[in-house]
């Protein structure tokens, strides 16, 4: 192959390459693929800010409420007793995308718990986008909208954002970005929460 036409087919697929990173579909699967191999660890911890905010204000997030896929309001103080994880996500955003599987995988392994509950979050409130999403994907995620204020220490910029919430209300841990739910680690860590 002549300098020339190596130089060709080279920029042809350095194009390709970012297109492909650029387009949403193509990036979620290689999102997925840097999760799978050890990228996007997740830290299962509370920042000191979020502890302060939390020590500070004990009834915060107890006004807060979402709707289920059924129409029906979830208030996450009627949740009590039970751990609570909860994704905030919506259907533009490709890190969100990516880390769904892996949520699935693990809403899969508690789906059967009482001492578990699931709100997966989308924060734009379109219902019609998020349940086609979902069902396009396969997965089998309860989704719910927001139905109040979202307290500033649960969400307060970047999607997608994690919590999970221990059987007394408290942050057990956050998590902004996307992470790979589906590990051992994060079994074990909402298993010692049911325990606790």
């Amino acid at each position: 192959m002549n300098p020339k036409t190596k130089k060709i087919v080279g920029n042809v697929v350095f194009v390709l390459v970012i297109g492909l990173l650029i387009w949403p579909t193509s990036r979620s699967y290689f999102q997925q693929a840097l999760m799978k191999i050890g990228f996007f660890k997740l830290k299962l911890e509370v920042t000191l800010d979020a502890k302060k905010a939390f020590a500070t204000s004990p009834k915060l997030g107890t006004e807060v409420s979402f709707i289920n896929q059924q129409g029906v309001p979830v208030k996450v103080a009627d949740l009590r007793g039970k751990v609570i994880f909860i994704n905030f996500w919506a259907t533009w955003c490709a890190p969100c995308r990516a880390e769904m599987p892996s949520i699935n995988k693990l809403y899969n392994t508690y789906k059967d718990n009482a001492h578990v509950v699931f709100l997966i979050v989308e924060v734009e409130g379109d219902r019609a986008k998020a349940e086609a999403f979902i069902k396009a994907e396969g997965l089998n995620l309860p989704l719910s909208f927001p139905n109040s204020d979202i307290p500033k220490e649960w969400l307060s910029g970047p999607i997608p954002t994690t919590l999970i919430l221990d059987k007394e209300g408290n942050l057990a841990a956050r998590h902004e970005g996307m992470a790979d739910y589906s590990t051992p680690e994060v079994t074990k860590f909402i298993q010692d929460l049911i325990n606790k």
